[in-house]
Parts: structure tokens; sequence; C-alpha cells
């Protein structure tokens, strides 16, 4: 067989092919990237006769910075923009700092939905990517910084050019959460005491702190047996020291003092933790501002509140769009748009409580607050042998609960629950109690071998010597660090294995648990596979018949944060969930299928590529 004559032009030929697509590819992803970066048109205030009302107050949506894909703290382009979507189809439309400031000291009304639009820590990224998503929305929001960054050579925080910039586009204004983020009186989770830490120290040590320490402002700095290590002039002297920084700075980079403050962190029914202090605050923020945030956790603000004792809402990264609405619909009493996403998938299940979302082929079902949220498949499964997998997608601390050979009345069931990291599988007789046939803590089941008390604790001083050690100058006290460190480091906690007590860490809220579920039913036996590992085998069950499949989402009492977050609502996340006909003799007839397929899947994969190609030319250009 002869071989093809090579041709110099057709080589040649093929490389201009390649070069004209890879140029219209980078061409494509400039328009992309020149797009999403620049701003098209000016912020249109609402109209004055829309619906005024003065009793109903507003809300108050405050998120901590926005990121293209997202992170734990930081909420995603795509996220950001359904929750905006989803505010705007229910009816709410922005304020500004000038239309709160005349609520309460004219009382001039609001629209019937004012929606207060707040995006904290003075974060360049936000700055770029929630524009665009509030211009296509006509969304106004005031972004906060702290004034000592403004000062800093930290290219991640936005600097006095870049905020002038922003409030020139007209979609936003400027606020403040203070001179600097730092705390004191820090205790470990082992009641070693810490001191004041600045943030860059705290991040590091973070791991081993539960809720004991307070913020700069918010107390007298107090030695280890809480005993005030200042005089109440000197407390008065530190604290007025942040808020003439606060002034001098601002004066100077701006021209002017934001007219927003809020206060890190309150949420004491004061503005502080100790009455005197909370007096030096409040005298200082009448002074300086026009407004306060002073807690977290609810967003309504009614006619009755404070102007400068006022309360936002902060949506975590991982909320799905219906977690918001449930939490706002809870706070105002007034109905709100939910989203249910793809209308096919929906219409395969009844809702029972709670609200789904169905994306591509993943069933986020929120909870309603303090309580569950409930579907039911409304094909009956009348097969009693049939294998379940799904991939279970919510938080570690939350509920997440499959049911199978179910009753019409919820009465008589199996279960197969993951609550807070364990494995649960229950069942239940009509007019009998749930009973717990079978239970695994999945910390074991992923081999992490447990820690004792000691050994965390002797792990925390190590990490903190190291903390202290990044940032001391003094020859001196390095050279006793350096020498406690090694004494640490030398030194031998007792383990589990040798009898000392078991560490059990808190699970925080906002840990993010991620488990393939597999469950094989046959007569009257159960089998369960948890991430491609067997963790019961033919455990016998005695609820052997039943149609119903359900799906059920909780939150959990036991769900902790350092920040003393709270939050009542929970997104079970159900992915890729499939029901089939089981034996074990033969797999086969699929009874229910939520995965993509076809063209769906294909389109999926291209635009996952897609993107991961928009984000790093976004990260590395």
């Amino acid at each position: 067989m002869k071989g093809r004559k090579f041709s110099p032009q057709k080589k040649d030929r093929r490389k201009a092919i390649r070069s004209i697509v890879e140029g219209i590819v980078l061409l494509t992803i400039l328009i992309v990237i020149i797009r999403a970066l620049l701003p098209s048109r000016g912020y249109f205030p609402v109209s004055e006769d829309r619906n005024l009302q003065t009793e109903q107050g507003f809300i108050a949506v405050s998120y901590f910075g926005v990121d293209r894909t997202g992170n734990k703290t930081l909420i995603s382009t795509k996220r950001l923009e359904e929750h905006l979507k989803a505010l705007t189809a229910s009816g709410y439309v922005t304020i500004s700092q000038q239309d709160i400031i005349n609520y309460y000291t004219a009382g001039r009304p609001l629209p019937k939905k004012a929606l207060f639009l707040i995006f904290e820590d003075g974060r360049r990224d936000t700055g770029i990517f929630a524009q665009k998503i509030m211009e296509k929305y006509n969304m106004k929001a005031t972004i906060l910084t702290y004034a000592q960054n403004l000062t800093l050579e930290d290219s991640k925080f936005l600097k006095a050019k870049d905020l002038k910039e922003l409030e020139k586009s007209t979609f936003w204004e400027f606020g403040t959460n203070g001179y600097r983020l730092s705390y004191i009186n820090v205790f470990d989770r082992h009641d070693n005491f810490l001191n004041q830490l600045n943030t860059y120290k705290f991040q590091l040590v973070s791991g081993y702190l539960d809720r004991n320490y307070n913020h700069y402002l918010m107390d007298y700095i107090r030695d280890a047996s809480g005993i005030p290590m200042e005089t109440y002039s000197q407390m008065q002297e530190r604290i007025g020291w942040d808020y003439n920084s606060i002034e001098d700075i601002y004066k100077r980079e701006l021209g002017k003092v934001p007219d927003m403050y809020i206060l890190m962190h309150s949420n004491t029914g004061q503005f502080g933790s100790n009455d005197k202090v909370s007096a030096e605050n409040f005298k200082w923020m009448q002074k300086l501002f026009q407004m306060n945030f002073n807690r977290e956790g609810d967003s309504l603000n009614t006619s009755q509140a404070s102007i400068y004792d006022l309360t936002r809402m902060q949506p975590q990264s991982y909320w799905y769009t219906n977690h918001l609405l449930m939490r706002i619909q809870d706070d105002t009493g007034e109905e709100v748009a939910f989203v249910t996403g793809d209308e096919d998938r929906n219409n395969s299940w009844d809702t029972l409580k709670g609200q789904p979302e169905f994306i591509k082929d993943t069933i986020a079902l929120t909870s309603l607050p303090g309580e569950s949220g409930l579907i039911k498949l409304k094909k009956n499964i009348t097969d009693s042998n049939i294998e379940v997998s799904v991939e279970l997608d919510g938080n570690k601390a939350g509920i997440q609960t499959i049911y199978v050979r179910a009753d019409d009345e919820l009465e008589e069931y199996l279960a197969l629950s993951i609550e807070n990291n364990v494995l649960y599988v229950y069942e239940k007789h009509k007019g009998g109690e749930k009973k717990t046939i079978f239970s695994l803590n999945l910390e074991l089941h992923d081999g992490i071998k447990p820690q004792s008390l000691e050994e965390n604790k002797l792990e925390a001083e190590i990490k903190e010597l190291e903390t202290e050690l990044k940032y001391v100058s003094d020859v001196e006290l390095t050279k006793r660090l350096n020498e406690q460190l090694k004494e640490k480091k030398a030194r031998r906690a007792a383990s589990v294995i040798e009898g000392a007590k078991e560490y059990i860490p808190e699970i925080g809220i906002s840990e993010a648990g991620k488990r393939f579920l597999k469950v094989m039913l046959e007569n009257d036996e159960i089998s369960v596979i948890i991430d491609n590992k067997a963790v019961t085998e033919r455990l016998k069950v005695s609820v052997t018949e039943g149609k119903g499949v359900y799906l059920e989402a909780a939150p959990s009492k036991e769900g902790y944060s350092q920040r003393n977050l709270t939050d009542d609502v929970y997104d079970g996340v159900f992915k890729s969930l499939v029901i089939s006909r089981y034996s074990t003799e033969k797999k086969d007839d699929i009874l229910y299928d939520n995965r993509l397929a076809g063209f769906e899947k294909v389109a999926d994969t291209i635009q996952k590529g897609w993107d991961s190609l928009i984000n790093w030319f976004i990260k590395y250009l």
C-alpha cells in the first residue's frame, strides 16, 4: 500500500486553518471576558409612585464577596445571578442608603418590596464580577471596605480609585466595616489564652478555635482570668483611635466618610459585650455615620427599628436559591416566587413540604424553617426488590433521607439517612415507632483515625507557636518561642488506643458533604454501599412491601459555626438518582432515572469545558 505523498502546501493549509480556529476561540473568549467585566449602562432608580409603604420596611441581604467559580466563603457568579433573578421575580427592588436615611429620619415611604443589597469585605473580585449581574436586574448595592485595607499593599482589596470608579458607574455606593478586622480575648478550644489576634493570625489558628473570642471593638481587652487589662480611659483611647483612623483615612482617600457602617460583630442587644464599651461605640457611630447594621441573621427592618440597630441576612455561598427565598419568606411573612427549575423533572414528584428545585441531574430540596422538606415520587414502585443509587451533596450538618417501600401515609417504610455524617438505616411499621437497625459513623468508614483530646491540644499549641513566630520581631522572644516549639514537637500525647479521651470535632454548618450511596433491596434483606465500599450486606429487614419513594431534607440542631450563624433551613441535594429492579442474579429495568443522557449530557459536558476555559483565562490573563 502506497503512502501518501508529503505536500508542504497541504501542511501549510492545515497550520493556517488551525491558527484561524485558535484565533476565533481566543477572540470569542476575549469578547465574553470583556462583556463580563465592562458596564453597559447606568442604574435606573425605581419610579417614586411604585406601591409606596411605610410600615413594611425593607430587607437587607449581605454577601461576603463574589468569585466567578465560588468557594467556601465567596458566592459564584452563577449562584449570585440565580439569587438576584429570583429576588427580582419576587418583586424586590433595590433602595439606596439615602432612601433608608429618609425613611427613618423623615418618614419618607419605600417601595413595597424594598431590598438593600450589601457586599462586605471590599474585595476587588466582588466589584468585577457582581456589577454585570446587577446591571442585568437593575440593582444598586453598597460595597464595604475596611479603612486599613485602603492603605495596604494587598491586591485582593479595593483601593480608593477603584471605589471612585464603582461609584461613578451609579450601581454602587460605599460603606465601611470599620478600621480593621481584629480579635481580642481569644481562647482556643482547650482554654489556652491567645490574647489578641489580627486577621492573618486568626485565619491560621481558626481550626483550633470554638466560640470563645471577641472582636476588637466589642469589649475591654482582658487577661486570661477575664480581668480588664486596661482602664476605662485606656479603653476609650483605644476605641477612639480606630474611629479617628476611619475618619482620617476615608477623608484623605475618598474625600468623605461613608454614611453606612457595620459594627463587627455585635448581635448583643447593644453596641458591644460591655455596657461602657457599647456606649463608646454608640458615641462614635452618631458622630461619624448616618446608619449602622448592628445585627446579622434576620433580613427584615421595620419602621420600629433604630437606624443604628439595623439587621442583615448573610446568604452563604452554598445556599440554593430557594434557601434564600425560604429565609426571606420566614422573616417577612410575604410570599416569594420559589423556583422549580426543570418542569418536566418536577412533574415526576409531588411536593409535600418545603420546595424542590430541579437543576439538570440534581434535586435540591429546601426544607421549611426548622422543619423538613419532603417530596414523593408520583410513580409507584411496585417491585419490592430494587436498587437505588444517588449522590448526596448536601452539607454534613443536616439530614438527607431516602424512604423506600413506603406506604401512602409514610407510616410504614424503610429509610436510609445520612445525619451529621452518620449513616442510619431505619424501619417503621404502621402504628409503631421508628427503629434504628443499623448505624455507622462515616468518619470511621473513611478510615479517619480518631484523635484524642490530648493530641488535638498538642497540635493546637504547636500551630499557635508557629503562628506567633511568623509575626514576632523581638530576638529574645523569638528564641524563647523556638525553644517552646522544639519542646512541644518532641512531646508525645496519649492516643485513643491508649485510653485517652477522644476528641470529637463539631461539624460546621458550612462543611461540605459528598457521598455516593447505593442500596440493594431483595426480599427481607438490605445491602448498602457508601462511596463504592460496602457498609452492610444482607441485613435482615421486616418491612417487605410498599410502593412509595420519598426524599426528605431537614436542618440539624447540632450545626456549628465559629461566627455563631444561625440557620434553620437546609438544602438536601440528591444528584443522579436512579431506581431500578434488582436481584442478585439479574439486574435490569430502570424504573426512575434523573441522570443526564443524550444531547443534554453532551451539552452539559461542552458547557463545563467552556466555563473551565473562560475561568482559566480570567485567572491567568
